[in-house]
């Protein structure tokens, strides 16, 4: 059962979905710079469901720690939805953990080309029963964007443990 609290924080939702079911989240973030993982963490008890969190900024450490194919970053590109799912799995697998969150991006001012601008971002999250991926195009300055991401990625993160919580007989 589901029940909605008028004043708690996406962040708390996430933190009591997370403990109601005994699970334990981990993520890769890119050009969010660990902001999620901060955004998550500001909650007092989260070390009992976050487990950990890595900055792959690099392509050697998407490659290296995440286990991300080079062949993909090479063809498709770090910001690429391939990518951002390798990272989800990649991070999931790596800390074995029920939830894994994968972000990759272009947050500027520069690095954007016609085919992938500032602020093209891709959200990826693996979890026992799926693998999604979405792609989000955000406006605004760098911090900007970085907190758009965030807070897309939270709600993803939110949607996708409500959606867990439902038992069909």
């Amino acid at each position: 059962m589901i029940v909605k609290r008028d004043t708690e924080t996406v962040e708390e939702a996430i933190g009591r979905l997370l403990k109601d079911r005994g699970w334990r989240i981990s993520i890769a973030e890119s050009c969010t710079g660990g902001l999620i993982g901060h955004r998550i963490t500001n909650v007092s008890g989260s070390s009992d469901y976050f487990e950990s969190g890595v900055i792959t900024y690099s392509n050697e450490a998407k490659i290296e720690l995440l286990k991300v194919p080079e062949e993909t970053i090479k063809t498709l590109g770090a910001v690429s939805k391939q990518t951002a799912i390798a990272l989800a799995d990649g991070i999931r697998k790596l800390r074995n953990t029920e939830i894994g969150l994968g972000v990759t991006g272009i947050a500027g001012p520069t690095g954007g080309t016609a085919t992938k601008p500032v602020g093209l971002v891709y959200i990826a999250l693996s979890s026992p029963s799926c693998v999604e991926c979405k792609e989000f195009i955000f406006t605004g300055d760098r911090g900007e964007i970085k907190l758009k991401a965030s807070g897309a990625a939270l709600e993803m993160i939110k949607r996708r443990l409500e959606e867990e919580q439902v038992v069909i007989v």
